[in-house]
């Protein structure tokens, strides 16, 4: 049996350095999205996987800001698969940015996408765990 987990979030920034203005995180829960609603009796795998998206948020945006993409908003998905005994077998995560300056080169869009792969969470997953990882910008 192989578990599924799919967040999504809608973001918008404000200043130069891409601070959140805006944020919600939605998780797909019985083919519906729900609001992510964290507290502590939300269960620790949702937790963790929020935790890994967050990392993730927070190294696009800041990546961006350091080669001049000052964004206006973003979407962004993690889709995680596990096993029967929680153990990760690939998760996919993925943002769309639109940008209020600067110009998104190639050179500029592969260092954010590698630097996304230093996010303190994804640096402690599994040397074998397969994870994709795209950036877009508009």
């Amino acid at each position: 049996m192989n578990r599924h987990f799919h967040l999504k979030l809608i973001c918008s920034y404000e200043t130069e350095k891409n601070d959140i203005k805006d944020l919600a995180i939605q998780v797909l829960h019985d083919n519906e999205w729900e609001e992510l609603d964290l507290s502590i009796r939300s269960p620790g795998f949702l937790l963790y996987i929020n935790a890994l998206f967050s990392c993730q948020h927070l190294y696009m945006r800041a990546n961006s800001a350091e080669c001049n993409l000052i964004l206006e908003s973003s979407t962004g998905e993690i889709l995680v698969n596990a096993g029967e005994f929680w153990n990760l077998k690939d998760i996919t995560v993925s943002f769309n940015a639109k940008i209020k300056s600067g110009t998104a080169t190639e050179e500029n869009i592969n260092y954010i996408s590698e630097r996304m792969t230093h996010c303190p969470v994804s640096t402690n997953l599994p040397d074998n765990l397969k994870m994709d990882i795209s950036v877009k910008f508009t």
